[in-house]
């Protein structure tokens, strides 16, 4: 047994569950947590952590052996869904990828992995106070036996390390992230560094919130085959929290439903898909569908206009680094665009164009809504047409504020965030909540919501001021399937509205709606 959990209570009634808490991993088992938004996986992780203390008469109980690590914190790794959006490394504020002043202050993909290498081999032999204090009554000869075989223990655990650290690099590619600024990478390729830097720290224990969302196609393939070869090979027990319950691995033994702040008894994989019902073709009612569609006429974009964007021989660089190479794309009022590519091949680079978040938009040909860049009009003319959502976005809001609050920002698309709504937005931001089901967590702060729940939230901000452009990045990113096909059914209903236009990225096909009439591909170049 690893870990062991019976009848657990959190002593701060504001983290209990809504009924004890029971689970076990054992040696070779491989679990899934699944379950809807706003379920309780996080807070369920939180106590197998250790992060929400337990009652003392039924404390969780730890067996890492044969790790020699001595603290959880060392066993237990954790990479949450808010870590793959971003790093703790220095200072980051929202659009700092985009200013070249910056970049160079932020540190390097490589320095940073080598010292998360460093520190994990230092933790192999770190003493704990007990170690510290403890005296042992045995001769020179067993002392000098027990510090060979603690030794021999640590340098085959090394040895292990370094065999998952190449293992890493070539699955995930990284010798093309190596020199890279840590704030010039991609949301997915920062996805497989923090991947990285986490598995190198040598868990006994390693947690992941949804791995594989923000990857491209062939990464979520590596990833997979990856944690497969890591469960057979090694003495790590994975647990997989996953909003995504169709996209369980084959390596996983044992599931765990969390559903209404409840943990149900663990299962094998085949019980679990077995209870499993398919979600149906659409969520949204047919009354939500037709007070979208009835929605009068706001757009802002003169009715002269063709073109939304025009974009012709852009070329994006950053230092000797080539992003985007004499890119001509033009995009109709009305298009509905699909928008896909490698991790690291420039999507988000292009949507910080169109969203005038990026200076180097001046250096170029584009033309925005009718109008030329750098000819007079400010960025606050371009945003107001636009409603938009991203992976980068949803961490820069950091201010636990009402959620409403967070929704009523979508209308200035500037620091809105730190303003009440006036009443005449209050009607309008809780029309945008109920079509997305977020309508009772008006007055919830923002950052005590799952990140499904967060996620809902920055969605209803997203369309909150009828925006004729909608710029979706990732937006189904911590859904799960329920809430996915509800928000699919909105973006397909929205869009069948006169001259709505929408550019939507995703590495799941599935998830694109129905009415897409036109798509591009980038590479990595």
């Amino acid at each position: 047994m690893i870990i062991d959990i019976q009848n657990g209570q959190t002593r701060m009634p504001a983290w209990r569950m809504a009924e004890p808490v029971n689970f076990s991993l054992d040696n070779g088992e491989h679990i899934a947590i699944v379950g809807p938004n706003g379920g309780g996986k996080s807070m369920l992780v939180d106590i197998i952590t250790g992060a929400h203390a337990l009652l003392p008469m039924n404390p969780v109980k730890y067996d890492f052996s044969p790790s020699k690590a001595k603290l959880v914190s060392d066993n237990i790794k954790y990479l949450t869904f808010r870590d793959s959006y971003g790093t703790s490394e220095g200072v980051y504020y929202y659009q700092q990828r985009w200013n070249q002043n910056d970049i160079e202050e932020t540190p390097i993909v490589s320095d940073l992995l080598d010292e998360a290498f460093q520190l994990a081999d230092q933790n192999l032999c770190r003493q704990t106070n007990y170690d510290k204090y403890l005296v042992r009554e045995e001769t020179p000869e067993q002392e000098a036996a027990r510090l060979a075989e603690e030794a021999e223990a640590r340098r085959m655990m090394h040895a292990e390390m370094e065999k998952v650290r190449k293992r890493l690099y070539e699955t995930f590619h990284l010798d093309l992230l190596l020199d890279k600024h840590i704030i010039l990478l991609s949301s997915g390729e920062l996805r497989k560094f923090q991947l990285t830097k986490t598995l190198l720290s040598n868990p006994r224990v390693l947690i992941m919130d949804n791995p594989f969302i923000g990857l491209d196609v062939n990464a979520r393939k590596q990833l997979h085959e990856f944690l497969s070869i890591l469960s057979k090979e090694t003495k790590v027990s994975i647990i997989l929290i996953l909003s995504k319950s169709d996209d369980i691995p084959e390596f996983i033994s044992h599931v765990y439903k969390v559903e209404d702040m409840k943990v149900s008894p663990k299962m094998t994989l085949k019980e679990y898909r077995d209870t499993v019902s398919p979600t149906p073709p659409h969520v949204l009612s047919d009354e939500k569908r037709n007070a979208i569609l009835s929605l009068p006429d706001t757009s802002s974009v003169d009715t002269e206009v063709e073109n939304v964007i025009e974009f012709r021989n852009v070329n994006i660089r950053y230092g000797s680094r080539t992003i985007l190479k004499d890119l001509n794309l033009s995009v109709k009022k009305g298009e509905h665009w699909a928008l896909s590519g490698e991790n690291g091949a420039g999507k988000s680079t292009l949507l910080s164009i169109v969203c005038a978040d990026n200076p180097q938009a001046y250096a170029n040909d584009i033309v925005l809504f009718g109008h030329q860049r750098g000819k007079g009009e400010s960025i606050w003319d371009i945003k107001k047409h636009i409603g938009y959502i991203s992976p980068e976005m949803h961490r820069a809001f950091l201010r636990d504020m009402p959620s409403i609050h967070i929704v009523a920002s979508g209308m200035s698309d500037m620091n809105g965030l730190y303003t009440t709504p006036k009443p005449s937005q209050i009607e309008q931001c809780l029309f945008w909540m109920d079509i997305f089901g977020v309508k009772h967590l008006a007055d919830q702060t923002f950052l005590k919501l799952s990140s499904g729940e967060q996620r809902l939230i920055l969605l209803a901000r997203a369309f909150v001021k009828d925006p004729a452009l909608l710029i979706l990045d990732e937006p189904l990113h911590g859904l799960d399937l329920i809430n996915r096909r509800l928000v699919k059914d909105i973006i397909e209903t929205y869009c069948e509205r006169k001259d709505k236009t929408l550019i939507m990225v995703t590495h799941y096909q599935e998830e694109l709606p129905n009415n897409i009439t036109n798509s591009i591909f980038l590479k990595r170049i």
